[in-house]
């Protein structure tokens, strides 16, 4: 994934920026940017890799040596930004967040006239940041530059650029894939992914753009340079997993869009006759606690946290960069609380199941606690396809989801002509699916919230929300 923050204001927003960025850290873990402007220095930046140090800690020491009046930072899971471009449009900061998924297309056209070039990185890539700026460049302005990059691009682009006036441009992708929200205080205004960023520093709700939205912000106020679109495909995961729970996307709380869509999945599993008799129902940390409680509520069954997560040291358990110690953290993190585990019968709420390994090691980790059954929610349907528009559940190849594997394990390559019965868990292959799954993963039982719920608990129109990774509709 990835978000950013900017502002541009009459007073400095050095830490402004610092903490806007800062706040969207749960978004990603590979690396971080900050760039600010100011009239008589100009342009500062730094770029640090934050895989295995937080941003705040990264970036600490740096922030006595910046100084602006405006700035953008980022949180990166793909390239190194915020980047610096000088072209005939001028001076600029650029940062990206999405997916070009024909890179290489893009920049073997940008080559065929034999006169361009990129600079490489260590793996001979290239910046995606830095291609996409130079799609903006071919056009005479930056906003037909960004609409010809988003054009070009297949996948998703949403981006930030700051110019030498201290001007921020911030531009929404073409299908509103991900949020784009200004807020605003006394002295200028701000941008942001995540609204709670801003609110939390003083600046007060001020807009949201729509799809293709293209719009210039100033101390001043902002103006719309080209208008949204008519259709929006915001992704739902935004509200089931990776968004923050203080955060509100077309109006729409995650916290509460959670606490809903528990309650949902009990309501739905009671009129089934399929609700367990169990002793507590549990969240899977993080995003699954606020799953879990709507659920408890509404089946009237006690919350309990059965496990803790031991966050001091390792925050997030896929910091480290070596897959044999991420699974050593992801394990050594989960702390029982023996007194809710022994001999009891409990029910999990995770918001996904992707790839089903981490879900597997908690499962193993319960039963060797001493629990007597571990019944399993998913928040979500089964994710059967891997997303082409952001980085949540993007895989190298769909059978490592693990809805996949367990249809290949069912029907082989035959499978694929029955997609849509599996992708459904009333049917007859769909509950076929999901008892493949509970049965490999050791769960007494295992249930899938539908789409029809997931989207009943967001509440917008079902045409305004992608839902790509479960159903593959574009």
């Amino acid at each position: 994934m990835g978000g950013f923050f900017g502002a541009t204001s009459k007073r400095n927003v050095v830490y402004d920026v610092f903490f806007g960025v800062d706040y969207h850290s749960h978004l990603g873990t590979k690396s971080a940017g900050l760039v600010y402007f100011d009239d008589e220095v100009g342009f500062q930046r730094e770029i640090h890799s934050i895989e295995n140090t937080p941003f705040r800690t990264r970036f600490e020491d740096d922030m006595s040596d910046f100084r602006g009046n405006a700035g953008i930072g980022c949180i990166s899971d793909t390239n190194p930004q915020p980047l610096l471009v000088r072209s005939h449009l001028g001076l600029y900061a650029i940062t990206t967040v999405g997916i070009v998924n024909n890179a290489e297309e893009l920049v073997a056209q940008y080559f065929a006239d034999g006169t361009h070039q990129f600079m490489a990185m260590s793996s001979g890539a290239v910046n995606t940041t830095e291609l996409i700026a130079a799609l903006i460049n071919e056009k005479s302005d930056l906003v037909s530059g960004i609409k010809f990059a988003q054009e070009k691009v297949d996948g998703s682009l949403t981006l930030l650029i700051m110019t030498a006036d201290g001007a921020i441009i911030a531009a929404r992708d073409s299908m509103g894939r991900l949020p784009v929200l200004i807020g605003k205080d006394a002295d200028g205004h701000c941008v942001a992914f995540e609204s709670f960023a801003y609110q939390k520093l003083g600046y007060e709700d001020e807009y949201e753009l729509g799809p293709g939205e293209i719009v210039r912000i100033t101390p001043e106020g902002f103006e719309t340079l080209a208008p949204a679109g008519d259709k929006m495909r915001i992704c739902a995961f935004l509200w089931v997993y990776y968004g923050y729970p203080n955060s509100n996307y077309e109006g729409v709380n995650v916290e509460v869009m959670r606490y809903r869509n528990g309650a949902i999945m009990a309501r739905n599993e009671r009129e089934r006759g399929v609700m367990p008799e169990v002793d507590y129902i549990g969240g899977v940390p993080d995003s699954g606690t606020p799953h879990a409680i709507g659920y408890s509520h509404e089946s009237g069954v006690d919350f309990g946290r059965p496990f803790i997560k031991y966050t001091p040291t390792w925050p997030r358990s896929f910091m480290p960069t070596n897959q044999e110690m991420r699974d050593k953290v992801a394990e050594k993190k989960l702390v029982p609380v023996p007194e809710l585990i022994k001999d009891k019968k409990l029910l999990l709420v995770d918001d996904s199941i992707v790839r089903g390994t981490q879900l597997k090691n908690t499962v193993d980790f319960l039963f060797d606690a001493g629990a007597n059954e571990v019944h399993m929610r998913s928040a979500c349907p089964p994710i059967m396809f891997g997303c082409k528009y952001l980085s949540f559940s993007r895989s190298n190849s769909v059978m490592e989801l693990i809805g996949r594997r367990a249809m290949k394990k069912l029907e082989g390559n035959d499978g694929e002509e029955h997609l849509d019965e599996y992708i459904d868990s009333s049917t007859e292959r769909g509950k076929c699916l999901v008892q493949t799954i509970c049965e490999e993963m050791g769960f007494d039982s295992l249930s899938y919230q539908s789409l029809d719920g997931m989207l009943e608990a967001i509440g917008l129109p079902r045409e305004k929300i992608c839902t790509y990774c479960w159903n593959g509709e574009e």
